[in-house]
């Protein structure tokens, strides 16, 4: 790598042969896809929890750092530093996350002698603060929203919005709207912002019920070049974290002048720190696109000081690298006077292991199969329409508790935003996603509400639009009834396939007519009872029930596939199923009806597996860190029992029903796994009716 003399006296930094990723999963991969495309070699580091990670196998050198717990690994500065040097690397990139916003691991890094492919320290330092970067930001001429002490929040300043001053990623937030509550969320706040950033302190600030989230992309050189290359819109968010992001925002789009302002601000901070590399200034807007005072007004958040989770789509809209550029700032690189202009649209959607019906619960366990329909391009930007895709995950990677539960960023690129949307939504619709359970439908179906593709959309899109309705299964109930047939007959296929003797037989196969074949599945819109015949003319399922289909004729019957012939129309199955180690089978459908996850109900009930009603059981692994009532305490439905925390996540674990709590299994600092039974509340109605029996 060739790099001009410095100009500012600075010492340049060696050429870069061989970069260290101070991080994991999709991360590491992705700047591993650059190095491998530049010549460069690449080595990785892997807690034990990580030790069959992709990002293991992508680099060419990988050094373990003994321990599953982030504190213990990637978060050990002085274990990456020493694994650098081990391996011969003469660079450090820290990736996002972790240490990538570490001042004094920054420093570390320069010490040792290695180049860091990022920002000097002291321009971390002076954003790592919320608190103080405000004030800078503020006297740079940035726009800020006014910092409240959180001791002097009265209800006049209501709703207000808790932050972390250490952090980011939605960690040690909370919105309070009544001022009952903000002793109990400043100090959940705090714990959540010391668990995750080592640093408990918290501030305040107004929350904008409505607002849009607006960041823009800066790069600069050590020559003095500030880029701001383009802006994003990252507003749907759950609990503070982004879901799905653009680029270019639709905001900025539709009003005029805003995209010169926010350009100008972004440069204004960045220049104010003496920045180098790639870095986002975030900003909060108002949601109003007319012409009123308060068209396009916007607020500075923060500064992340580190390459952005959602980078793609800049670098998709833009054509530029953005890990290569950093490689080529970091060794004294100039860049052009002005950055390329943008082109169509690319959207993000953030693929993660959890359950947003049920309180955006994280998921654990195997990913079994994760593919789209189409070959997509990994970690590369894309020039013509189409989907790339950056994953820390392949086909049996296990999802543990240690870190965030995000799976996959799915990224589509289009001439115009009106494709880009129908492309990914289609893209995610038919991708095969097996094994734990994730928000895959719920992204799907933002992508294709109204308002998204009208370009309405804000921080509350999902309370103004409804989670229910927003996270409802892509297949209807008929499309779950019609895969639950596929998928009998599809084990049908699997049992003839692998039968010791009448190999080949239909299953159930009899002489003379007989009682129908009958098995029993649960999705997500209840129980499937299947009951169909074969016989010489093939199925017949006449007398029962066939989804509300007038016609059901079998074209094709295989174990992992089945053709059926409904109401004329001609439907492929695809099929797969799994032992998931808690049901006889887990059973994945995937057809133009939509993806289907079924449980196979056992003929047979062993009573020891029944659960006793007021039983809670642990949603996810994960440790106890707070306990809310004892036994023998009466509690009311809602009331939280205990605290979990949980892939860097606290969770509240409340009572099912009003009642006394008769059990309580774990104490303070308990690891727990999943289904594990934590307590049972009896309900007051059962109480009495058990003791008049007694």
């Amino acid at each position: 790598m060739t790099v001009e003399p410095s100009l500012t006296g600075a010492a340049v930094p060696a050429p870069v042969s061989r970069v260290l990723v101070a991080n994991r999963g999709e991360i590491a991969r992705r700047v591993f896809a650059t190095c491998r495309r530049t010549g460069l070699a690449t080595v990785a580091v892997f807690s034990d929890a990580d030790a069959n990670s992709p990002h293991v196998d992508d680099a060419d050198v990988a050094v373990r750092l003994p321990g599953h717990a982030p504190a213990d690994t990637y978060l050990r500065g002085d274990l990456i530093v020493a694994a650098a040097l081990a391996a011969g690397a003469d660079a450090v990139h820290p990736g996002y996350g972790f240490l990538s916003e570490n001042a004094g691991f920054a420093r570390s890094v320069r010490d040792a002698g290695l180049t860091w492919i990022g920002p000097p320290p002291a321009s971390i330092e002076q954003m790592g603060s919320k608190v103080e970067a405000k004030k800078i930001m503020a006297a740079a001429g940035v726009p800020v929203l006014a910092e409240l002490d959180p001791a002097a929040v009265t209800a006049a300043d209501l709703p207000v919005l808790i932050k972390a001053s250490a952090g980011g990623g939605g960690r040690g937030m909370r919105v309070v709207r009544e001022l009952a509550d903000l002793d109990e969320q400043l100090a959940a706040a705090r714990r959540e912002a010391q668990s995750a950033f080592g640093d408990p302190t918290v501030f305040c600030e107004r929350y904008l019920e409505t607002g849009r989230h607006i960041e823009v992309q800066v790069l600069a050189d050590r020559h003095g070049t500030v880029w701001a290359v383009g802006e994003r819109e990252c507003s749907i968010q759950r609990r503070h974290q982004k879901v799905v992001e653009e680029a270019p925002s639709p905001l900025v789009e539709a009003v005029p002048g805003m995209r010169e302002r926010l350009f100008e601000a972004a440069r204004l901070a960045a220049s104010a720190i003496g920045y180098e590399g790639a870095g986002t200034v975030e900003f909060l807007a108002t949601g109003d696109t007319g012409q009123g005072s308060t068209a396009g007004e916007f607020y500075f958040l923060e500064m992340n000081t580190r390459l952005q989770v959602e980078h793609p789509v800049t670098e998709c809209t833009t054509g530029l690298d953005l890990v290569e550029l950093q490689l080529h700032v970091a060794a004294g690189g100039r860049l052009a006077p002005e950055p390329p202009a943008v082109r169509g649209h690319s959207i993000e959607a953030r693929l993660y292991a959890e359950d947003p019906a049920r309180g955006w619960q994280p998921q654990s366990g195997t990913v079994h199969r994760l593919a789209l329909a189409t070959l997509p391009a990994e970690f590369t930007v894309l020039r013509e329409t189409g989907i790339r895709l950056d994953s820390g995950v392949v086909d049996g990677t296990e999802v543990g508790v240690n870190y965030d539960p995000m799976l996959a960023k799915v990224i589509s690129w289009a001439p115009t935003r009106a494709v880009a949307a129908r492309l990914l939504a289609a893209t995610l619709a038919s991708a095969e996603v097996h094994g734990v359970r994730t928000n895959r439908d719920l992204l799907v179906n933002v992508l294709r509400h109204p308002a998204f593709l009208a370009g309405d959309t804000d921080t509350a899109f999902f309370d103004t639009h409804g989670l229910e309705a927003l996270s409802a299964p892509l297949a209807d109930r008929r499309a779950e009834a019609a895969s639950a047939l596929a998928a009998a007959l599809a084990d049908a296929a699997h049992r003839r396939a692998t039968a010791l003797v009448n190999a080949g037989l239909p299953s159930g196969w009899r002489n003379l007519p007989s009682g129908p074949q009958v098995k029993t599945y649960v999705g997500d819109h209840g129980e499937h009872e299947v009951r169909y015949r074969l016989g010489r003319t093939g199925l017949d399922t006449a007398g029962f029930d066939t989804a509300g289909f007038d016609t059901v004729v079998l074209l094709d019957q295989r174990p992992d596939r089945v053709v059926l012939e409904l109401d004329g129309l001609r439907r492929e199955f695809r099929v797969a199923r799994y032992d998931d180690g808690v049901s006889v089978d887990a059973v994945y459908v995937d057809s133009g009806l939509g993806p289907v996850r079924l449980h196979e109900v056992p003929r047979f009930t062993d009573p020891s597996t029944q659960v006793a009603a007021g039983s809670l059981l642990a949603p996810m692994p994960g440790a106890v860190i707070r306990l809310g009532a004892d036994v023998g305490d009466t509690v009311a439905a809602g009331q939280p029992i205990l605290w979990l925390d949980a892939m860097k996540m606290e969770h509240t674990i409340t009572a099912p029903a009003s009642g006394v709590l008769t059990e309580l299994n774990v104490t303070v600092g308990a690891q727990v796994t999943v289904g594990a039974l934590l307590a049972v509340v009896a309900e007051a109605d059962a109480q009495i009716s058990e003791g008049d029996q007694a």
